[in-house]
């Protein structure tokens, strides 16, 4: 996922609710919620809209056969095609969809709600929420989470849209826990959220027009095998960071794509991938949610322990540069182990994506130096406001930084010791993942892995 990693200044928003019935959280209210707080974007005419969202398209396009030039990975399907319309015959690897930011925080809803589903389903039924304002209370949390990170996210791949589908299809679980849908969107919503028309849509404001305009589904037929995920282009963030830090819209659009198309492309090669990182997330979330469950039976007086420890760990830690996101602070030592674990594989993802979205070089991106020059700043905080850094630390949205800067030092070593195909061999198998300790020694995982 590229994140702009500064807030966008403009308010309000709003989004349709999600179908289906709440479970652990009422997912329809914590899109809702995160449509409504985030901020729209920057205003833009409509010429200006058509032309990005257009642009946008062509870039994810565009971006395809340079990402598979530049790594020298294949689909473990082959490479599929699109069939009919203006990119007849062009590569694709999953279906592109142009959206706003409440939209954004609509998909991820989904996300959340098919991956927790086993969670809820492991749990005692004793443990379940059994009241509307507990699953309320939950949606207040992951809403207002959303819509700190809308502003940020200029693009995401997500692995698991079956999932949203499936759950949609199949109605809500046992367990109770919701398949939301794309509800009150035209058209149908099995692959997930609209592309922005032309004319506009709620996210970004038309300069002299009164409220949003329109918003349609546009999906090309594909040859081959079924879409394994969706891309998402968040269309007001990347305005706004093109806008915001002087570079060349047509490059950055395409740098951006490079970004999220190598991510489609790793799970694309590697069909196992999603499925493992999945379980093991759902095995880290289930014992967390047990922990959680355990402190909330406990006496008064260890509850306010706790919270004592960990409100005072969380202030001290927020300014402190390196030290733990803080919900890390509530993690079992087994449990902060396993989320290592998760955290490599996640450093080798975002990692690879950014070594390899600048690999492809100035002569297909001609101001990549400068645009890697002046994100790196962004990133960085640069000029940001003292209550935007602590948001970040709040938010773990430092060490999400530290990812893409521990996984493309991985990548880079690895490269320069066994060259780009025996770093693909990385994309093997569960076992040819690198360990945490790996992600910090790639010469640990040449030896493993290569001999």
């Amino acid at each position: 996922m590229t994140t702009d990693p500064r807030p966008a200044p403009t308010p309000g928003a709003s989004a349709p609710r999600p179908a289906g019935a709440p479970g652990v959280v009422d997912w329809s209210a914590a899109a809702e919620l995160a449509a409504r707080v985030a901020p729209p974007g920057p205003r833009a005419t409509r010429a200006e809209l058509a032309e990005l969202v257009g642009g946008l398209r062509d870039a994810a396009s565009d971006a395809v056969d340079h990402v598979l030039a530049t790594t020298r990975m294949t689909p473990a399907g082959g490479v599929r095609r699109v069939a009919g319309g203006p990119r007849d015959g062009a590569a694709t690897l999953g279906s592109v969809h142009v959206v706003d930011r409440a939209t954004w925080a609509l998909a991820n809803t989904q996300v959340m709600a098919a991956m927790t589903d086993p969670v809820a389903a492991a749990l005692d039924e004793a443990d379940m929420p059994t009241s509307q304002a507990a699953r309320l209370g939950g949606a207040l949390e992951i809403g207002a989470l959303l819509a700190l990170l809308a502003p940020r996210v200029l693009g995401q791949f997500d692995p698991y849209a079956r999932l949203s589908a499936d759950a949609e299809a199949a109605g809500p679980s046992a367990a109770g826990a919701p398949g939301p849908s794309m509800a009150g969107e035209p058209g149908p919503s099995a692959t997930g959220g609209p592309d922005l028309s032309a004319d506009g849509e709620p996210g970004l404001s038309v300069a002299g027009e009164p409220g949003p305009a329109s918003a349609h589904v546009r999906r090309p037929a594909v040859a081959g095998a079924a879409a394994p995920g969706r891309l998402l282009l968040v269309a007001p963030n990347v305005l706004h960071a093109e806008r915001t830090m002087g570079v060349n819209p047509r490059d950055f659009r395409l740098w951006v794509c490079l970004h999220e198309q190598t991510h489609a492309l790793q799970f694309a090669a590697a069909p196992w991938l999603a499925e493992h990182l999945r379980g093991r997330v759902g095995g880290l979330l289930e014992d967390m949610t047990r922990t959680a469950v355990g402190l909330a039976k406990a006496p008064l007086h260890e509850k306010l322990a706790t919270a004592g420890r960990t409100v005072a760990d969380v202030v001290t830690g927020a300014f402190k540069p390196g030290s733990a996101a803080p919900f890390e602070r509530l993690l079992t030592p087994g449990q902060k182990d396993d989320l290592a674990q998760v955290t490599a594989v996640m450093a080798l993802l975002e990692g690879h994506a950014d070594v390899m979205m600048d690999a492809v070089g100035p002569r297909v991106v001609r101001t990549v130096r400068q645009i890697r020059q002046r994100f790196e700043k962004r990133r960085d905080g640069e000029g940001a406001p003292g209550l935007d850094v602590v948001l970040r630390r709040l938010l773990g949205m430092d060490a999400k930084l530290a990812q893409y800067r521990d996984g493309a030092a991985f990548v880079r070593d690895v490269e320069r010791q066994v060259g780009r195909d025996g770093l693909n061999a990385v994309w093997t198998s569960p076992d040819t993942l690198p360990t945490a300790r790996e992600i910090a020694d790639a010469r640990a995982w040449v030896r493993r892995v290569h001999g």
